[in-house]
């Protein structure tokens, strides 16, 4: 079909000309300076539109549009009959093929849906008019996909703040199908993007290109605002599905096995309190048992939450609060302890994240309680986690002798740490590796807890020996130490370059690109010479990561593979179709990038590049500032 291009723009009513050729229209009767007068034709208004097949319909649409965006708490248009008419205007795309396809009309589904969901969005009187107006059916309609993924987008959108009120949720879970169309959109959001509009430039819907650009259009533009509309796609499905996660009856629909594995790596793309993306859901999910039971069956999953804790990730608490409250139910517990209790004991030293005060106190006191309830009586803990929790609880009693020690005393342990730490450095420049690793652990032993500063020294010496060993979960482990004890917590530069370099050689691609992101950003305001070549220049190693993570966890990945839009280049790097812009992150060019090439800060690279062990690790890691220790 020949599709219109949209040409109005954001300020339509202020570009009608004052000698209108349409005398009565929408836009007119807006500017009567009687209000009774004016409250009269806009009732007719609406009332009459759907029913009518003139050109530039449209165009009063798309006004209302940018009004609902603007003021969407604004009573004017709510008792007049705007519902009303926007169900009418959809049943009428939807059944009118030819009249959808005239003129501009094709547009205006997706705009009619918009406004129904602006207004719905904050005020609960609004979205009892909205359902009494009849909007959820043909709304239903456009989430079944009658259309496109754009109105499919609106659709969510709308019928997930409908959801979100008590007096109006009953409306929306009648229509059975919706939960079910939500984890179906939920899942499928992605695919449906990248197949339907992203892979094929030349197979754009051109009324598509002109919602995404506001009609600028550019394939880059139109690229770039397709991945984040299909985030917007996930996310408003994800806040639809949490809406009747509420509701433990519908629990057993969202939790089968299948979709809550896929949760984790559901980031929804709206960083906001209110968007909660997939972890999101599942503390939803986790604050009921039946939730909770499900969730520690399903393979995975506990894996997939503790690397979200120990992460940079915005919702790392989240995370967090899943686990503690898996641990807290007597018939989760002992499914999940042995994968929970290990990340929970590297965050017992977070003193607070945002706005969670004393969450490692929390965290203790669920870890010791779990000890005492299952640790003997059920013998449900294995030996291993047994370890790391006595060890976790052990350094809690050693904290309550050191505060009746004489400070005499705790100098000289200080003292004593600091010398073995020293040793350790030595060995470390030599290149024994697994001796300076012991040695730290030794310093450790003996370092005071309170001595927070220099513990952070010796985790992430540590964490560096580890990398170099080969064995990145202990360097996760101590570096989230370390970032857990630094004042401000996760935000101590060389520790978060060492975890992202740890969960890059795990492929945990978001993990690595979090941590890699945030070491930039303490790179920026650190006067180190040792993390920036010069100020406000990202150093180089930094910058390939970012590239490879960027890279690895692009958000059509997936899609790209099942859909041939992707191949793997062995160790150069994945290889994408349209879209794959580098560009926002070439902070330096390649010639400064040469330039600035340097080894380790130590005079023993050749050394340890002779050890075969080490070689294929020092090969990715050996950059400027890696290596460094304190």
């Amino acid at each position: 079909m020949n599709e219109p291009r949209l040409t109005v723009g954001p300020s339509t009513m202020d570009n009608i000309p004052p000698d209108c050729p349409y005398p009565g229209c929408f836009f007119c009767v807006m500017k009567e300076g009687n209000v009774n007068k004016r409250r009269t034709s806009i009732l007719k208004f609406f009332r009459e539109l759907p029913s009518q097949d003139d050109d530039g319909q449209v165009l009063p649409i798309s006004g209302l549009w940018n009004t609902a965006m603007a003021h969407p708490n604004d009573s004017g248009f709510i008792n007049l009959g705007i519902f009303e008419c926007m169900a009418a205007l959809i049943w009428k795309g939807l059944k009118n093929k030819r009249w959808l396809t005239h003129d501009q009309n094709i547009y205006i589904p997706y705009y009619a849906a918009h406004i129904i969901g602006s207004y719905a969005m904050n005020v609960e009187e609004f979205a009892d008019s909205a359902v009494h107006a009849g909007v959820i059916p043909p709304l239903v309609e456009l989430l079944r996909g009658r259309l496109t993924w754009v109105e499919q987008r609106v659709a969510v959108r709308a019928l997930g703040h409908l959801a979100t009120y008590p007096s109006t949720f009953p409306a929306v879970a009648s229509h059975g199908e919706v939960l079910e169309l939500a984890i179906q959109l939920a899942s499928s959001s992605l695919e449906i993007v990248y197949s339907h509009f992203y892979q094929f430039v030349d197979r754009r819907l051109s009324y598509h290109c002109d919602l995404l650009t506001r009609g600028i259009g550019g394939v880059e533009m139109e690229s770039r605002k397709a991945e984040e509309w299909a985030s917007q796609l996930q996310c408003w499905s994800l806040q639809l599905i949490n809406c009747f996660a509420f509701k433990p009856e519908f629990l057993p629909d969202i939790c089968k096995p299948e979709f809550l594995i896929k949760l984790p790596d559901m980031w929804g793309g709206l960083v906001n309190e209110n968007s909660p993306a997939g972890i999101g859901l599942l503390r939803t999910i986790c604050q009921h048992k039946l939730g909770r039971s499900l969730v520690a069956k399903t393979l995975g999953i506990i894996d997939a939450l503790c690397n979200i804790a120990r992460s940079s990730d915005d919702w790392q608490y989240i995370a967090i609060d899943c686990l503690l409250w898996l641990l807290q139910d007597p018939s989760a517990c002992h499914k999940v302890i042995d994968k929970a209790a290990p990340a929970l004991t590297d965050l017992a030293e977070i003193s607070t994240l945002g706005d969670h005060k004393r969450l490692g106190d929390n965290i203790i006191s669920v870890l010791q309680e779990c000890m005492q309830s299952h640790g003997t009586a059920h013998n449900s803990i294995s030996s291993h986690t047994k370890e790391h929790i006595d060890e976790l609880l052990s350094s809690r009693q050693r904290l309550k002798w050191e505060k009746n020690m004489p400070k005499e005393d705790l100098h000289i342990k200080q003292a004593a740490a600091l010398v073995v730490k020293l040793e350790g450095n030595s060995l470390f420049s030599s290149g024994n590796i697994v001796g300076a690793a012991s040695k730290y652990s030794e310093a450790l032993a003996l370092c005071p807890v309170k001595s927070k500063k220099e513990r952070v020294v010796l985790y992430s010496n540590r964490a560096q020996c580890y990398l170099l060993l080969q064995q990145p979960w202990a360097a996760i482990s101590d570096a989230t130490r370390a970032l857990c004890l630094h004042n401000p917590p996760n935000h101590h530069a060389k520790s978060l370059w060492r975890r992202a370099q740890a969960y890059d050689m795990l492929g945990l691609a978001k993990e690595s690109l979090l941590d890699a992101i945030l070491f930039v950003n303490e790179c920026s305001q650190s006067n180190d010479p040792d993390l920036s070549l010069r100020q406000n220049k990202v150093p180089d190693y930094a910058e390939r990561l970012v590239k490879k993570q960027m890279h690895a966890a692009w958000l059509f990945r997936e899609a790209a593979k099942k859909h041939g839009g992707v191949y793997c280049d062995g160790d150069s790097g994945d290889v994408f179709g349209q879209g794959a812009d580098d560009s926002e992150w070439e902070t330096a060019s390649e010639s400064d990038i040469g330039n600035d090439r340097r080894g380790v800060a130590d005079d023993d690279e050749s050394e340890w590049k002779n050890d075969d062990r080490l070689k294929d690790i020092y090969g990715k890691a050996s950059t400027k500032g890696i290596e460094t220790l304190y």
